[in-house]
C-alpha cells in the first residue's frame, strides 16, 4: 500500500502489526473489488476490521456509507436507500436481515459479512469517497457528500499538529461511523504512522449514543495509555466528576480534543488541573468535521486557530463562513454554489487569531431587555456542574432566562437549585438564569426530545415544558424559582 498505515491496531481480542495491516487490507481490496463505483454500508461496532474495512473499500474505488449503531432500523433504512446502498458489511447477521440484506459470505475469516440486497443505485457527485449522514435537529437524518481530497485536508492538517505534539497512541472513543473519529482519530493516526486502539464501544463506556460510563473509560484509558483522545462534552464532565471524587487519572496523555457542543472554559480548566489536556475545537460534517482546534498551552474559551488548508471569515452578522475544500453537496440535492460554507453559526477572533463560536444564528435570543443571548453560552456554563446532565435553555422577549434541567442521578432540588447558583455566578447579570424547571426524564430518542446522537431538541423540549416556565414567569417576584416536574 502506498498510503501511510498505523503502525499497529488493536483492540481487547487482538494486536495487528503493520505487516498484518498491510496484507490484510490488500486481501479486502481484492475480495471488495467488484464493488468499485457502488455505495457499500459499514454497519459494526468498534474494531480494527472497521478500520481495515472502510480502507479496503475506499482502496477498491467504493464510496463508503458508515451507519452508527445506534441508528435505528427505520433510520439506517433511510440512509442507505437514499444513499442506494446495494451492499453492507456488517457484524450483526440478525440486524442485517431485519434491513432487507441477505448474508452469504464472511471476509477474511473476520468478524464482518458480506450483504447484499436489490436497493437501486442512485446517483451521486463525482468523486465521492464517504458519505456521512448527520442526525439533523428535526426530521430524517441528512446525508453528506465528502471526496477524498476533502477528508484527506482535514486529517492532513491534523496530522501536523500530532506530531508536533508527539502523539503516537490514539485510543478511540467515539463510534468510527461518526465523522470525527474517522477522520480527526483514526485518519490522522495513519497519516502519522501511530498506533490506534480501537476496542468496541462497551470496553470504552459508550452504550448506544448519549450513555457513558466515566469509570470504564478511564479503566481503558489506564490499560491502553494513549496519547490522544476526542471526546464530547458531556464525556469530559463525567470524566472529570468520578476524576474529582477520587478516582486516579492516568498520565501521559498529550491532547483531549473536545467537540460536537461548547464547552465552558471553566471545565477545560478543571480537567487540566486533573490530568486531561483539554482542548476545544470546532467543526461540521460539510467541511469534512474539523475546522478550528485549539492546542494544550491555549487559554480556554475559544476553539482554536483554523486548520491550515481552510480559511474562516465572518459576515455583517457574525456569522462563521468557511472557505476551503468542503462537501460536494448533500445527498439526493443539487451541486452546492460557489462560495464559502454558511455555518449557521455565530463567532468572532480574538487578538491572537483563535476563533470563538458564540451560538447558533437561528437560536439567538433577545431578552425584553433588548441583550442579545445565545443559549449555547448558559447552557454550557450549567453543564460544567457535575449535577447537571442535560439542559435547554429560553428567554425570547423575557426579563431573564429560564431553563429545563435534566439532574443527574442522585441529586436532590436543593443541589439543583444550588449548582444552577454557581452557574450563574460565572455569567453577566443578562445571561443568567431566572427560572428553571427540573425535567421528570433525560432528554432521549425515544421521547423524542433528543436526537439520536443526544442533541437537544429545543422545539420538542419547549412544548413539552413551555407551560411550566410561563407560569414560572408569572409568579417571578426578582428571585430565582424552580420546579419539579412530577
Amino acid at each position: 500500500m502506498d498510503a501511510p498505515l498505523w503502525s499497529m491496531l488493536a483492540d481487547d481480542a487482538a494486536v495487528l502489526d503493520d505487516a498484518d495491516i498491510v496484507r490484510r487490507i490488500a486481501a479486502w481490496s481484492t475480495a471488495l473489488s467488484t464493488l468499485r463505483d457502488q455505495v457499500v454500508a459499514l454497519l459494526a461496532d468498534n474494531s480494527p476490521h472497521w478500520l481495515i474495512a472502510d480502507r479496503a473499500l475506499r482502496s477498491a474505488g467504493a464510496t463508503v456509507l458508515p451507519l452508527p449503531t445506534f441508528f435505528t432500523d427505520a433510520q439506517c433504512r433511510y440512509a442507505i436507500e437514499a444513499a442506494g446502498a446495494a451492499h453492507m458489511l456488517v457484524d450483526d447477521r440478525l440486524r442485517a436481515g431485519s434491513l432487507g440484506f441477505a448474508v452469504p459470505e464472511r471476509i477474511d475469516a473476520g468478524p464482518l459479512y458480506l450483504c447484499r440486497s436489490n436497493i437501486p443505485r442512485r446517483a451521486l457527485p463525482p468523486c465521492t469517497a464517504k458519505i456521512t449522514f448527520t442526525s439533523g435537529t428535526t426530521g430524517q437524518p441528512k446525508g453528506v457528500c465528502l471526496t477524498g481530497e476533502t477528508l484527506q485536508a482535514v486529517s492532513g492538517s491534523l496530522a501536523a499538529l500530532a506530531r508536533e505534539l508527539g502523539i503516537r497512541r490514539h485510543l478511540c472513543m467515539l463510534p468510527l461511523a461518526v465523522l470525527l473519529e474517522n477522520v480527526a482519530g483514526a485518519d490522522t493516526a495513519a497519516l502519522t504512522g501511530a498506533e490506534c486502539v480501537v476496542p468496541p464501544l462497551a470496553a470504552v463506556g459508550v452504550t448506544g449514543s448519549s450513555q457513558f460510563d466515566p469509570r470504564v473509560a478511564l479503566s481503558a484509558i489506564v490499560r491502553w495509555r494513549p496519547d490522544s483522545l476526542i471526546l464530547l462534552p458531556q464525556m469530559l464532565t463525567a470524566l472529570v466528576a468520578v476524576a474529582e471524587a477520587g478516582v486516579p487519572v492516568p498520565r501521559g496523555l498529550k491532547l483531549v480534543a473536545v467537540g460536537g457542543a461548547r464547552v465552558a472554559p471553566g471545565l477545560i480548566e478543571k480537567a487540566r488541573a486533573l490530568g486531561f489536556p483539554a482542548c476545544e475545537g470546532y467543526g461540521l460534517s460539510e467541511a469534512g468535521s474539523v475546522v478550528a482546534l485549539n492546542r494544550p498551552d491555549d487559554a480556554p474559551g475559544a476553539v482554536g486557530r483554523v486548520l491550515p488548508h481552510l480559511s474562516v471569515t465572518l459576515s455583517a452578522r457574525k456569522e462563521i463562513l468557511v472557505h476551503g475544500l468542503r462537501q460536494a453537496a448533500y445527498l439526493g440535492a443539487p451541486p452546492l454554489p460557489d462560495g464559502p460554507l454558511h455555518t449557521g453559526d455565530l463567532g468572532h477572533f480574538d487578538a491572537q487569531g483563535r476563533l470563538h463560536v458564540t451560538g447558533r444564528l437561528k437560536h439567538q435570543l433577545i431578552t425584553s431587555f433588548g441583550r442579545n443571548v445565545s443559549p449555547e453560552w448558559p447552557e454550557s456554563e450549567l453543564l460544567a456542574e457535575p449535577a447537571i446532565g442535560q439542559v435547554a435553555v429560553f428567554g425570547e422577549a423575557r426579563p431573564t432566562l429560564s431553563a429545563v434541567i435534566v439532574a443527574r442521578p442522585g441529586v436532590d432540588d436543593a443541589q439543583l437549585d444550588h449548582a444552577v447558583r454557581r452557574s450563574n455566578e460565572r455569567l453577566p447579570d443578562y445571561a443568567r438564569i431566572g427560572v428553571h424547571v427540573r425535567a421528570a426524564q433525560p432528554f432521549s430518542a425515544s421521547n423524542g426530545l433528543a436526537t439520536d446522537n443526544g442533541r437537544v431538541r429545543r422545539d420538542a423540549v419547549w412544548a413539552h415544558y413551555g407551560d411550566r416556565i410561563a407560569a414560572l414567569y408569572a409568579a417571578l417576584d426578582g428571585a430565582p424559582t424552580s420546579t419539579t416536574e412530577i
